[in-house]
Parts: C-alpha cells; sequence; structure tokens
C-alpha cells in the first residue's frame, strides 16, 4: 500500500485554514454533497475516495475537480444486495487488484468493489462481522476491527475466519483488551495500531505480543494535550509519527515516538465550526505522497486539505 510510504518531517507544519476539496455543500445525496463522511484514502494522483456513509456509497473526488464526486460502489439505496451498501465506514485501495475493499458496516460485511469501468456490483470477502476499519499490510493481508466483538483480525485471501491479532477479551481497558476499535493502521513492521474509541486511546499492537502499547491518549477522555476523546481515524508516517483524528475535541493531533505522554495539535485548535480553521468530528484522516493533510468532516459533510508548509 503507497500509504504505508509517506514521508514527513519531524518538524512539519501544516496550513491552519483547510480547503474543501470534497463536499461542503451541505447534508444531501447530490454528486456535489456528501451524508456523514467516514473513512477516506487518498490515491496517488491524490484522488480522494471517501466512505459516504448514510449515502450508502463511496464516492471519489478528482484532484482539481471539486465540483463533483463520482460515485464508484453503492449508491443504490441502503440494502444488502451486492450492488448496494448499507453505512460503509471505511474503504481502501487494493492495489494489486485494482480495487476498493470496503467495510459495509450496516450489512456485518466487508466487500471488495472492481474499480474497472462497467463494474455494478461488489463481491463479499468476509460475512457476519461488525466490521468498522480496515488495513492492508505489504503481504496484502487485511485487518479488520470488530466493534460488537472489541478484537482486530488478520485475514489472508479467501480466509473468514481470520486470526486473532488484537482484543478478543471482552470489552475492558486492560491492555489485552479494547472497548470498540474503529480505526486501523498497519506499519511495515506488520505492527497493528488500533484507535480504541470509548477508552479515549490508541494501541499498537506488536506482531505475536499478548498485550498491547498505549501510543496515544489512555488518560481518560478529555482536552488536555494528554488525553483524547472518541478519536477515530489514525495514520503512522515513515518515522512512526502517529496522528489522530480527535474527533469530540475537533482536532488532528501529532504523537511522537519519542513522546507517549503527551501530542500536540496540529490543525483544528479553534473549537468545533465550519470555518476554515475548525473541525466539527472529524473521523476519517489520510495523507498524500506530499505530506498533505485530508480530513473527513462527519459534522460538516466535507473533507478538508491541510496543505503541508
Amino acid at each position: 500500500m503507497f500509504s504505508l510510504l509517506v514521508n514527513i518531517p519531524a518538524n512539519a507544519k501544516w496550513a491552519q485554514n483547510g480547503v474543501t476539496v470534497a463536499g461542503g455543500n451541505g447534508e444531501g445525496s447530490a454528486t456535489n454533497q456528501l451524508n456523514l463522511p467516514q473513512g477516506l484514502i487518498v490515491d496517488d494522483d491524490q484522488t480522494v475516495v471517501i466512505a459516504d456513509s448514510l449515502n450508502h456509497r463511496i464516492i471519489q473526488w478528482k484532484n482539481g475537480d471539486t465540483t463533483n464526486g463520482q460515485v464508484v460502489a453503492g449508491g443504490n439505496g441502503a440494502g444488502n444486495r451486492l450492488h448496494q451498501l448499507n453505512r460503509p465506514s471505511d474503504v481502501l485501495i487494493d492495489r494489486e487488484t485494482n480495487s476498493l475493499i470496503i467495510c459495509d458496516l450496516g450489512n456485518q460485511r466487508v466487500v471488495q468493489w472492481s474499480c474497472r469501468s462497467g463494474t455494478t456490483q461488489g463481491e463479499i470477502l468476509i460475512d457476519n462481522i461488525n466490521c468498522h476499519g480496515l488495513a492492508m499490510d505489504e503481504q496484502r493481508y487485511l485487518y479488520v476491527s470488530d466493534w460488537i466483538k472489541h478484537e482486530v483480525r488478520r485475514y489472508q485471501s479467501g480466509d473468514n475466519s481470520g486470526t486473532l491479532v488484537a482484543g478478543g477479551n471482552g470489552k475492558g481497558d486492560g491492555l489485552n483488551q479494547l472497548n470498540w476499535p474503529t480505526y486501523l493502521f498497519v506499519d511495515r513492521q506488520q505492527n497493528v495500531y488500533a484507535s480504541d474509541r470509548d477508552n479515549h486511546r490508541v494501541m499498537k499492537l506488536v506482531e505475536d505480543a499478548k498485550e498491547g502499547i498505549v501510543v496515544a491518549g489512555g488518560q481518560g477522555r478529555g482536552s488536555a494535550l494528554t488525553q483524547l476523546y472518541a478519536q477515530n481515524g489514525i495514520f503512522v508516517d515513515t518515522l512512526g509519527t502517529l496522528y489522530v483524528a480527535d474527533s469530540l475535541n475537533h482536532r488532528v493531533m501529532r504523537w511522537t515516538q519519542g513522546d507517549k505522554k503527551q501530542g500536540t495539535v496540529i490543525v483544528g485548535r479553534n473549537g468545533s465550526g465550519e470555518g476554515a480553521n475548525q473541525l466539527n468530528d472529524p473521523v476519517g484522516l489520510s495523507f498524500d505522497r506530499h505530506g498533505n493533510l485530508y480530513v473527513a468532516e462527519y459534522g460538516n459533510h466535507r473533507v478538508q486539505r491541510f496543505s503541508i508548509e
């Protein structure tokens, strides 16, 4: 996955005013609108692919065309037929198969949808799973969080049962437990990062370890620099720096490897709102290969790009 190779300087700063690159025209289902966007991924050419949850579709917006997006999966109303999605929460791009992999949350399944033109339906990869977030490593193993079982599993192609890699010990805040895991990231060493939403922390899970390591938050919910509040999207750059969409604090934070105690706010210091320098419930988080930051705002029905300076 190309997104594993984003080099961001340790002293990087981002413009405090974002530019709307998708949506921003109120809540709705037109091709220039989004309705509660969640996970997103940015392609090599800066095309943004978004899980547009309450429109039950995946929509892509090409770089430079901020007027309209193009529906690339779903968009046929909420339903469980193969041409439909139901509240998708996350999406990835699978280069090898030229397809999208989608967490179809409302249908409790993971589906694959070819990017070839003329594709009208997806195929089920994993069913009967309360998926919320997805990640893929360089060996093409797929990682899926289950927010009901409070666990993360790794899947090989054709495997419907998977291998437990995190949680699975009931809901809780122990180091071997999770409480509503949402978004995931896997680095090149196959370390798995899980956004442990209702524990207000991000966990790092080293392969075969029985317990995880708290790498951000874990100090109860709150707005101090040591805390997170129902965070969602996460991203890790090549230096091992962690970026977190701190949803109910309406900000994006960065936590460097050497400093597990507190993070710094990189954008969204100005409270909840729809100004260019504000965020409203940021959920999805991604970067392009230049280090520009993309944030899907659940509350503002838009995606903002914050340029690296």
